[in-house]
């Protein structure tokens, strides 16, 4: 659906020049939810950008199924942006109009007939759930609903494609999790295909099917999600999820306490069904090592249940191993932790 090849962005010429994007490959398929996360800086304000040519690349392709956007001229962009929406972190309504009239300025802008304009707008308000609040100005809404208006109109010109630029960065948590819900809705209703960009590791868990980590302008880690999330390569992929920890810290102090000659710290990670079965304890009553847990979750990575136990096991070495050969066995994941 969306294929990017070695593309560039830099700003600036000469010795002045500054590099924002440096050589992004990425394959987004068609009807994905397709996560970019970064840091500030990182340049993924700028890829989502390049995308639909707000932000024209210094070199590299964009194909958006057989058409590669770099090479438009002004009136084919034009065309070929009526089939990608956006949405933005600060809502980016037309405050002086109506809710309604600001789902139906970009079908206004391409002459839309009244008749459609109507049904349309009608229809993408029940979508979003404000068929109430049509007759509303942006200043009577909250952050929720100023978003659910951005989403229908971005939705309004029926899209392929929806780049969401920080979408849920300025709202509270509930009400991220509630626009988090409905995209994911809206990709389920109408196979569309979204492209997310955050600084959230808990955006991309919820909704994403698959994840590019950006840092510096290169891509540095991707895959599907549940592989990035709970097996991260690289240093800022683990730096993102260890945010979604808590205790953190205190989990570095008891893997340093930990006496290496009795004793072996691991993260054992269950995945989809093993998630809620009993198979630690079992195999520990059959190996006959003591242990204690020292962390443990349970949460989902979009629809698939996971959960991860940091467990310390103490007893002889060899039942130790034996322990540890068990649980693979049985399909676990198994990390040994230093401190």
């Amino acid at each position: 659906m969306i294929t990017i090849k070695n593309l560039v962005k830099t700003y600036g010429t000469g010795t002045k020049a500054t590099t924002a994007l440096s050589g992004i490959d990425l394959e987004i398929a068609k009807g994905e939810i397709f996560g970019i996360i970064g840091h500030s800086g990182a340049g993924k304000s700028t890829l989502i950008r390049c995308i639909n040519m707000l932000e024209r690349p210094t070199s590299g392709e964009i194909l958006i199924g057989k058409t590669d956007m770099t090479r438009l001229g002004k009136n084919q962009l034009q065309q070929q942006r009526r089939r990608i929406g956006m949405i933005f972190q600060h809502f980016n309504l037309l405050s002086s109009a109506t809710v309604y009239e600001n789902i139906a300025f970009p079908l206004r802008l391409v002459r839309t007939p009244k008749a459609e304009v109507d049904r349309k707008v009608n229809e993408m308000l029940e979508l979003v759930g404000l068929a109430e609040h049509a007759k509303k100005h942006p200043a009577q809404l909250s952050g929720g609903q100023k978003q659910r208006v951005g989403i229908a109109r971005a939705l309004a010109t029926d899209p392929d494609v929806l780049l969401c630029d920080e979408a849920t960065s300025a709202l509270d948590p509930q009400t991220t999790d509630s626009i988090l819900r409905l995209l994911l809705d809206i990709n389920r209703k109408l196979g569309l295909t979204i492209v997310l960009i955050t600084h959230e590791m808990h955006v991309i868990q919820s909704i994403c099917d698959k994840v590019a980590v950006i840092q510096g302008g290169v891509i540095v880690e991707e895959g599907p999600v549940i592989d990035v999330f709970l097996k991260p390569k690289q240093p800022v992929t683990r730096d993102f999820i260890n945010r979604e920890s808590e205790n953190a810290e205190a989990l570095d102090e008891a893997i340093r306490a930990t006496n290496a000659a009795s004793s072996r710290t691991v993260k054992v990670t269950f995945i989809g069904e093993l998630t809620y079965q009993s198979i630690l304890s079992q195999t520990v009553k059959e190996t006959g090592v003591d242990f204690a847990i020292l962390q443990g979750t349970i949460s989902r990575i979009k629809e698939t249940p996971y959960g991860q136990l940091v467990v310390r096991f103490e007893g002889d070495s060899a039942d130790i191993r034996r322990t540890l050969e068990r649980l693979t066995q049985q399909r676990l994941e198994v990390e040994e932790l230093e401190a």
